[in-house]
């Protein structure tokens, strides 16, 4: 079954086909971080407006890469939500106009469900079960999977993303947006013993998450060094390691109790976070510590894009999924633990 899958939940367009037999047979995206960068966060009204310039081309260059013309393709996939309404409209009502133009089924894809399942494109994709971090500029959750659509959610951040506190320590430290390779540069720089940050919600048990405080604790530190004239490059770059660091290990440490409270030896880590180069060595260390092991989407998939919305779409088709004729889902906000399996599965 060849799908076309179509990303446009946030700030990137992307556009992939996924072929059950050949696998992922072509990919293209398209990043407004350039555009938004100059607001120091997304301007939703842009988003829309950019996706509607760059859907079509996309869908037509995925196409003449693979070597296929529209009638060949045997379904669409979209991100359905959670996202921007407005950018979520434009990917459905595309999948949908082509859709029934070409008389083939389409099906909106949960987003999440799409980063879930990435490292499925790789060479060595995991088995199920495995337990799964979800971490990005909007979700950071642990959940338990047992195959397509059985997920138990483990825990949550019940407050700011790992992604979003990334972002706005990087404000706060002067950086562009988005700030998680920013901060994580300077952080390369900064001496790890000037400062500890709180490992927030690590005191307890239990496997939520929270950054706010942590957030606040960042600004604090900025502020106490501008009062004394301290706050120097290499004073920046100190903040933004400890920062780095207290998110690190925040992470690994609900990791391991994941792990220890599934009983399971297989972790993936996916979501744009999930690119910051010193969690995954974090996670390495500690995965082989306890005969597990980590798994991972190639880089260019550990953001948003278009691959991972065709693998789960065809995967979802191909049980017999589809929207119902002439019913768009553009959903903003969609717990990921209201999926189901496919039926008969």
């Amino acid at each position: 079954m060849r799908v076309l899958g179509i990303e446009t939940s946030c700030d990137e367009t992307g556009v992939a086909l996924f072929d059950s037999e050949r696998g992922l047979v072509a990919d293209a995206l398209y990043s407004q971080v350039a555009m938004h960068a100059d607001y120091g966060g997304v301007v939703p009204e842009l988003a829309s407006r950019d996706h509607t310039r760059r859907l079509l081309p996309l869908i037509q260059q995925v196409l003449d890469e693979a070597g296929l013309a529209r009638h060949e393709l045997d379904g669409i996939a979209y991100t359905a939500g959670p996202g921007l309404v407005g950018a979520l409209m434009v990917g459905a009502s595309t999948a949908h106009g082509m859709a029934r133009a070409l008389g083939i089924p389409v099906l909106g894809v949960h987003h999440m469900e799409g980063h879930l399942l990435a490292p499925m494109l790789e060479d060595e994709p995991p088995a199920f079960p495995f337990v799964a971090l979800l971490v990005s500029g909007g979700h950071t959750q642990l959940v338990e999977v047992r195959g397509l659509g059985r997920y138990r959610l483990l825990g949550e951040s019940v407050d700011d993303a790992a992604g979003e506190a990334f972002d706005k320590a990087a404000k706060m430290l002067g950086l562009d947006y988005p700030g998680g390779p920013h901060v994580a540069r300077l952080a390369e720089t900064g001496d790890p013993g000037r400062f500890r940050f709180p490992r927030p919600m690590t005191d307890r048990p239990g496997l939520d998450f929270s950054f706010s405080g942590l957030k606040t604790h960042t600004l604090t530190a900025i502020r106490e060094l501008e009062a004394a004239g301290n706050l120097d490059d290499q004073a920046r770059a100190d903040v933004a390691r400890a920062f780095e660091e207290a998110v690190v290990d925040t992470l690994v440490i609900k990791c391991r109790r994941a792990l220890d409270a599934t009983g399971l030896k297989r972790l993936v880590v996916a979501g744009g976070v999930s690119a910051n180069v010193r969690l995954r060595e974090r996670l390495e260390r500690e995965t082989d510590k306890r005969g597990a092991r980590a798994y991972y989407p190639r880089g260019r998939f550990c953001t948003d894009n278009g691959a991972m919305i065709a693998y789960v779409g065809a995967q979802r088709l191909l049980a017999g999924e589809h929207d119902d004729t002439g019913i768009m889902k553009a959903v903003p906000r969609w717990p990921m633990d209201s999926l189901e399996a496919p039926a008969g599965t």
